[in-house]
């Protein structure tokens, strides 16, 4: 469904950001970046996002091309993002201009209510939360039913309670959409919980160390002892990027 094909990224200065990267992703799966700082995870998202060009390499969904932002493809970033002269239900529309506005105003209800912001339609953004502004940015996100989101460390600015209601509620989300994910995040936990499979990278260039299979039940036990296992075992993964990321640094 998504398929990158030895994708890599050199930026004008010299630097090798990602190195033939090469993962196919099923329909409807959930797939978990990891990896330390300078292994190419975030400019990996940019490039599946049509936000920078590739060096070489491609990347196509169905079959087709994808070199610049696609309506297919929405992103989800670390921050919000929102735009501060619309309100809350104005944002979440945004993309659904071509739909009758009676239309619109329902699924915009609709996934609001989802995200447990019914009532908050005519807010605007200065009034609201950090976690209440990322559950509008990803209403604004899944409300146009995507092929592919994308997802740049979405919960990282919040309080551990506020995020892991939110992975509840992407997962939710995920499950009724059906769309398929690819999620950045530094947090091991967060990629057991969400994803069906983590990639875990190695630094200078970007190149996947790992793809790790998480063949966990759902809905997923934080406490239980198979994740408490997976989490060791990427755990050691990590560790293994790390260090290769330190020998790898420039001194």
């Amino acid at each position: 469904m998504l398929d990158i094909l030895r994708l890599s990224k050199i930026y004008p200065n010299g630097t090798r950001a990602l190195e033939a990267f090469t993962l196919s992703i099923s329909k409807g799966e959930v797939v978990a970046i990891i990896g330390g700082s300078g292994c190419g995870k975030s400019t990996l998202l940019r490039l599946l996002a049509g936000l920078e060009e590739a060096s070489e390499g491609t990347v196509k969904l169905r079959g087709r091309r994808l070199h610049k932002p696609d309506p297919l493809v929405n992103v989800v970033f670390q921050e919000p993002r929102l735009f501060p002269w619309l309100s809350v239900a104005d944002n979440v529309g945004f993309g659904l201009s071509h739909l009758a506005a009676d239309k619109r105003k329902t699924a915009v209800a609709q996934v609001l209510k989802r995200l447990g912001l019914s009532g908050f339609e005519g807010r605007w953004t200065k009034e609201l939360s950090g976690g209440q502004a990322q559950r509008v940015a990803l209403a604004r996100a899944i409300v146009t039913m995507p092929s592919v989101l994308l997802l740049d460390e979405p919960f990282s600015a919040l309080d551990a309670m506020t995020r892991e209601d939110l992975q509840s509620h992407l997962v939710d989300l995920w499950r009724d959409f059906g769309s398929t994910m690819v999620l950045v995040t530094h947090d091991i936990e967060e990629a057991i919980f969400m994803a069906d499979r983590v990639v875990v990278m190695r630094p200078f260039p970007g190149r996947i160390l790992a793809e790790v299979p998480i063949d966990l039940p759902r809905p997923r036990d934080r406490m239980s002892e198979g994740f408490t296992m997976m989490r060791r075992h990427l755990s050691e993964r990590l560790v293994q990027s790390l260090g290769e990321q330190r020998t790898a640094e420039p001194a």
